[in-house]
């Protein structure tokens, strides 16, 4: 993961910056509303501040550690840029080294009470937005959204309304999200295809029709390994099995409910799919693949890119991950096994038809909060419209048609435009502008052998291989089976006191089950224990909190 990470934040020239803004006041019912209407107005009319205005900024630790081209932390082209396009400069910035010491500085900002940045950076982490809601410095931005968020970003919203969940209290909602690609980490089944193709095999419709194909994958492996030396199913047991690679969300989805997450059941409540009836069936199925040698005994000391290793190995054959496995961990499996190749397959079907996988991706990528003092709440919109407006999909003959800035991260080489991943020397406000689910149609668009047009279809084309047009169109195939995860607030108050030990538990239990060190029936005892040690105290929590926040 860490490999596709890396490549996948140069090509999309990662950064991360928080910005702020100074002086503000809060309408009387807790919204944010900007002191001087006209200047407002005027900046959105005329698409920048004039005069400028200035904003601080939080660096967050993805910025430049070495600049280019005279460039310094002050003086740099990203700050350059936002001053001429949008009339707006930075002054009083925080500097942290890193992602915990920023979540330090903030939580000894609020224990002080002293003043924190106007545009405060949020990771995913429900109990930071808690903590910062309490401390009284931020406002609901409800009426700033609603006048001043774009287009693409109103449309997401409504689309995709579960994505404010983490951010409400008493129906307001209090931070701004931060658009991310949508889908890109959906369990697809990667299997290989040069073994499909020796054995004459068809694509496994079903657990059934799976467990064929494994079976010939040990007992007739068209490599010439034997049967000891092939284990099928490449998971991770170590941790978390409803996870981004070697997981078996899709296999608990095939007996009726994804496990380590809260479902929705047949009444509307939410329930913890790992004590579904349905998990025991597949706690049953992994156990009799653990006996026929499916699984690697080793498996349970595995986390996900261990588990991915026995599959570029070349003695595993089939990988559950995500559309993006062609750009990591694949090239290993093809220089490790000469005339090796793999395919993306969709999930199969259980044996009464279910089919499900965990979807956790609502489009978000981080949020950012609005001090109350604020003098300009507005100027963050603008800034981010823009850059949905202009940067996330350019139109051919852009001044942002090649990227964002010449000389930085493209240039012209022998008289074409080339992507320059060595010299990504600036950092934006936000993350990249992206359009949620323009990558996987962009990409859904190339596997239907459609010609790319604009920039952004021919930078995928150029840097996305053919393996992954085609696992995307496999993705969108299977939108209606996924299960979402309703649970997205900060942890209950039983769930503080008593969820690691559950989750602990848990892990136990079902390793335990798996092995065969305990009979399949030790489920029930299982979630008998679990709702009484906290686990149904629990669910009443989550349940109320996700009343709260989807009361209209």
């Amino acid at each position: 993961m860490g490999k596709f990470r890396k490549s996948w934040m140069l090509l999309s020239i990662m950064a991360l910056i928080v910005v702020t803004a100074c002086n503000g006041t809060p309408s009387e019912n807790g919204n944010a509303v900007t002191k001087d209407v006209s200047v407002a107005d005027s900046a959105f009319a005329k698409g920048k501040y004039d005069p400028p205005i200035d904003i601080s900024t939080v660096v967050m630790f993805a910025a430049p550690k070495k600049y280019t081209n005279g460039d310094t932390r002050e003086n740099n082209v990203h700050d350059r840029w936002m001053l001429e396009q949008l009339g707006m400069k930075h002054k009083d910035t925080w500097y942290p080294a890193g992602a915990d010491q920023y979540k330090q500085q903030l939580q000894l900002a609020i224990a002080s009470g002293e003043k924190m940045p106007d545009f405060v950076y949020v990771p995913n982490d429900a109990i930071m937005t808690n903590q910062l809601i309490d401390s009284g410095q931020f406002v609901a931005i409800d009426e700033l959204f609603d006048k001043y968020a774009n287009q693409i970003w109103k449309d997401h919203a409504v689309k995709n309304p579960e994505l404010w969940y983490p951010f409400m209290r008493d129906g307001k909602k209090y931070n701004v999200p931060i658009l991310e690609y949508t889908d890109n980490d959906d369990t697809l089944l990667w299997l290989r295809e040069d073994w499909m193709e020796k054995l004459n095999l068809s694509a496994p419709k079903t657990i059934a029709e799976l467990e064929n194909v494994m079976d010939k994958f040990k007992n007739e492996n068209p490599d010439g390994l034997a049967p000891k030396d092939v284990y099928p199913l490449a998971i991770s047991l170590k941790n978390k099995t409803n996870t981004w690679l070697g997981g078996l969300d899709w296999l608990f989805g095939a007996y009726g409910s994804v496990h380590e997450q809260w479902n929705k059941d047949a009444a509307g409540n939410l329930e913890y799919g790992s004590t579904n009836p349905g998990a025991k069936q597949a706690l049953a199925k992994l156990q009799e693949w653990m006996n026929k040698g499916y699984i690697h005994p080793d498996s349970a000391l595995w986390d996900e890119n261990k588990a991915a290793e026995i599959w570029t190995k070349g003695n595993a054959g089939v990988l559950p991950g995500a559309n993006w496995v062609p750009d990591w961990p694949a090239p290993d499996l093809q220089k490790n096994v000469k005339g090796s190749k793999y395919k993306a397959y969709p999930v199969p079907a259980g044996p009464d038809g279910l089919i499900g996988t965990k979807w956790q991706n609502s489009g978000v990528n981080s949020s950012f909060m609005i001090n109350k003092d604020a003098k300009h709440p507005e100027a963050f919109f603008l800034y981010y419209n823009y850059m949905l407006d202009n940067l996330a999909n350019p139109p051919a003959g852009s001044k942002y048609e090649h990227g964002f800035a010449q000389g930085y991260d493209w240039d012209m080489v022998d008289g074409k435009p080339k992507v320059n991943t060595e010299k990504i020397d600036f950092t934006f406000i936000t993350a990249p502008a992206r359009i949620p689910d323009l990558y996987m149609k962009t990409l859904v668009k190339l596997a239907d052998g459609e010609k790319p047009e604009t920039p952004y279809e021919k930078q995928l084309a150029e840097f996305r291989k053919p393996e992954n047009w085609d696992a995307a169109k496999v993705v969108m195939s299977q939108m209606d089976v996924r299960k979402q995860n309703f649970f997205t607030g900060a942890a209950t108050p039983t769930m503080i006191s008593k969820w690691n030990l559950l989750g602990q538990s848990e892990l136990e239990t079902f390793n335990k089950i798996i092995y065969g060190k305990l009979p399949v029936d030790a489920f029930d005892e299982f979630v008998a224990n679990w709702k009484s040690n906290g686990g149904e105290q629990v669910t009443k929590e989550v349940n109320d909190w996700f009343k709260s926040v989807t009361v209209k």
